[in-house]
């Protein structure tokens, strides 16, 4: 038997190309080998290990379903690559796989899995282990050619279960038996996510959900970008950690959406429309972190807070050019003025902090002022809470003024006069999703905004430190 393949050169065409289509055809039963992901992709998959929530939050044909589709194929037949490093079964699995309609989730993640109609086992889930035949699968009622569930066989050599739900279905529908892992794909409302959860308590199991959001901050994004919990991750995935669109058509493909979805469709920011109060490409305001010279005049703001996290920035002023850099931020919750002030205090010893009207009330257990409090644990507050200094001639604007201050900020980005060090990921969170609501600003999640604001107020109080040796730079794990 020949070992080369010249005797393919030698056959008609036709011939050739019957067998290449053959070969082809082998090759699309078997997909889930040829799954490479994405950095992002990956470590979607990884915190899949700890986390029992997890979201990728993508643009548009970024390849999130495909991402996900391929991990639920993993885990039903427990065929793992060796790369894998999230979550195992070593046993038969329960999926739920769902979509907004009956038809959505055949045409998304049915299709991920199991291929086309007409043509199953050109999914992530090789054709050898769908049970196709036996009766190993049950289609729904009411939409055409969507599977009710088929099962799926296991290396260990049981049979995994695959079902697929929808959410027009209603919350009812999604009560049942408890599930090893449940797949949202596209956001799903509130009380049909958390009956989706619900069913992996007794499993021990997790949901992953892949979506663009483009319904903006509603509940369930809330949850996963304000509301975090050591068992809740949050993956964003821009087109640009997306390797199969080139630069060219990624630039191509972003001018093509409506400005007003851009973000989300292209970085999976939540759609704020008209509402956004920086309406700011963060880009323009992003910059490596450096040295700051010593010359350089420096301030620290404070947002205090308990149940919404206390803030805190740094930022450094270059008169020269009159531009503001925001070299540090911090955020933490439930901790008390000692704690906060530790973890301050090496900012500079001497800087002076600019803080909030509400500095003044009093604790109800020492009956110590809040700004006070912190004084004495080592900070130097400012002698007076942030607002602006008096202004003889316009007494219409209140020294205090939430909207001055915003204007004051929003311009110094339009005209390039603030600019933020790119690593500063929980300053850039906030940025993204501050917004209004009937023409209010939206008061949850502003915390470093607020911080933000007070430190441009009070920049006149910005001072040059003796013992200004910081360098501001990012941690050796940071991440844009």
């Amino acid at each position: 038997m020949r070992s080369d393949l010249g005797w393919l050169d030698a056959l008609p065409a036709t011939a050739k190309r019957a067998l290449l289509a053959e070969a082809q055809a082998e090759l699309d039963k078997d997909k889930l080998a040829d799954y490479r992901p994405y950095p992002k992709q990956k470590e979607f998959h990884t915190l899949g290990k700890t986390m029992r929530e997890r979201l990728l939050r993508a643009g548009n044909q970024n390849g999130k379903t495909y991402c996900c589709g391929s991990e639920v194929a993993y885990h039903l037949t427990g065929e793992y690559p060796d790369w894998w490093e999230g979550r195992r079964w070593s046993r038969p699995v329960i999926v739920w796989a769902s979509g907004e309609t009956g038809e959505a989730t055949r045409d998304n993640p049915q299709r991920a899995l199991l291929g086309f109609v007409g043509a199953e086992g050109t999914g992530s889930i090789p054709h050898r282990c769908l049970g196709l035949n036996h009766g190993n699968y049950g289609m729904a009622s009411g939409v055409a050619n969507l599977y009710d569930y088929i099962r799926v066989r296991h290396i260990s050599g049981g049979w995994s279960l695959l079902k697929f739900k929808y959410y027009a279905q209603g919350q009812r529908k999604w009560q049942g038996p408890p599930v090893d892992l449940v797949w949202f794909d596209e956001e799903p409302p509130e009380d049909i996510y958390d009956e989706g959860l619900a069913r992996t308590i007794a499993t021990g199991g997790c949901a992953a959900m892949t979506f663009t959001p483009l319904k903006g901050m509603s509940n369930v994004v809330r949850r996963f970008l304000m509301d975090a919990t050591d068992d809740r991750a949050d993956i964003n995935m821009t087109i640009h950690d997306a390797e199969h669109i080139s630069a060219e058509e990624r630039e191509r493909i972003i001018r093509s959406f409506p400005a007003h979805e851009r973000d989300a469709r292209a970085k999976g920011i939540p759609t704020l429309g008209s509402g956004r109060i920086f309406p700011v490409d963060e880009d323009t305001i992003k910059v490596p972190a450096f040295a700051i010279p010593e010359h350089w005049p420096i301030l620290g703001a404070l947002d205090f807070g308990w149940d919404h996290p206390t803030a805190a920035v740094k930022i450094a002023w270059d008169r020269d050019s009159d531009c503001v850099y925001f070299v540090s931020a911090y955020r933490k919750r439930e901790q008390t003025p000692l704690i906060h002030s530790g973890a301050l205090k090496p900012w500079g010893a001497e800087m002076p902090w600019a803080w909030p009207h509400d500095g003044h009330q009093h604790d109800k257990g020492s009956g110590v002022q809040l700004a006070e409090q912190f004084r004495t644990h080592g900070l130097n507050m400012l002698h007076e809470h942030a607002q602006y200094p008096e202004q003889s001639d316009d007494t219409r604007v209140s020294r205090t003024s939430v909207e001055a201050g915003l204007a004051d900020m929003l311009d110094r980005m339009q005209t390039e006069r603030l600019k933020v060090f790119d690593h500063l990921l929980e300053w850039f969170e906030e940025f993204r999703l501050y917004h209004r609501k009937d023409g209010k600003v939206v008061k949850e999640g502003d915390d470093l905004m607020a911080a933000s604001r007070y430190a441009i107020m009070m920049l006149r109080y910005a001072q040059v430190s003796r013992k200004q040796t910081v360098v501001h730079r990012p941690p050796p794990n940071w991440r844009v």
